[in-house]
């Protein structure tokens, strides 16, 4: 995942781009919790799913400093998160809360997977580059949530398109980037795009073809 700076976010930008951080954190805290990790383990599966993406984004584009290290209050934010989460939730509050999470896990996939390639585009890169680059910004905090807890990632097996609505958004803002449309614009058209295409592929049911192998 990832944080674009102050100057080029607006404050609905910031409130969609912190709800999304909230839910992919949860979604590392609640990972945690199933296999009864500890408190440092929490925090650390928290982490990777909220700053995985952004992280490895930007070791590949050799961006410095870090996005977590430039604005280390969203540190803050997921720690605080973490404790409150050990300290309140409980059993029953597992099922509403992975359902209520939904929508800002979709908005966060849109505004990160547009975000994402709209900071590749800025460093000149190739086209594919930059939507692949938004594409790990966006999902790859989950994969490694997966990871570090021992699971097939959820994007390679949940059949829903996750990581194929961010490549279409992704293209969505390459378009409008070339186009020569205001950054701003680029960005909430892209994750608008994004999180209208992961809703819908919630409420329709849309599902990825499966490798079978029969004999």
């Amino acid at each position: 995942m990832d944080v674009l700076t102050t100057q080029t976010l607006s404050g609905v930008q910031t409130s969609i781009e912190v709800a999304g951080t909230v839910a992919f954190a949860l979604s590392g805290v609640m990972e945690a919790a199933r296999k009864k990790l500890d408190a440092v383990g929490v925090c650390a599966v928290a982490s990777v799913a909220a700053f995985g993406g952004g992280t490895l984004r930007d070791v590949l584009l050799d961006r410095r400093p870090l996005f977590w290290i430039e604005q280390s209050w969203y540190l803050w934010t997921v720690l605080a998160l973490c404790l409150a989460a050990m300290l309140l939730m409980r059993a029953k509050h597992f099922k509403p809360t992975e359902q209520s999470i939904q929508w800002p896990d979709a908005f966060g996939l849109g505004l990160f997977a547009a975000s994402g390639t709209q900071i590749a585009l800025g460093m000149q890169m190739p086209a594919l580059i930059a939507v692949l680059m938004g594409v790990i910004t966006a999902t790859f905090g989950g994969v490694l949530r997966d990871i570090v807890c021992n699971e097939i990632p959820t994007a390679f097996h949940d059949h829903h398109p996750y990581a194929v609505c961010a490549f279409a958004g992704g293209w969505v803002v390459v378009l409008l980037h070339y186009l020569g449309f205001d950054p701003n614009a680029v960005v909430a058209i892209g994750a608008a795009t994004v999180t209208l295409l992961r809703l819908a592929a919630l409420q329709l049911e849309w599902r990825l073809p499966t490798w079978k192998i029969e004999d």
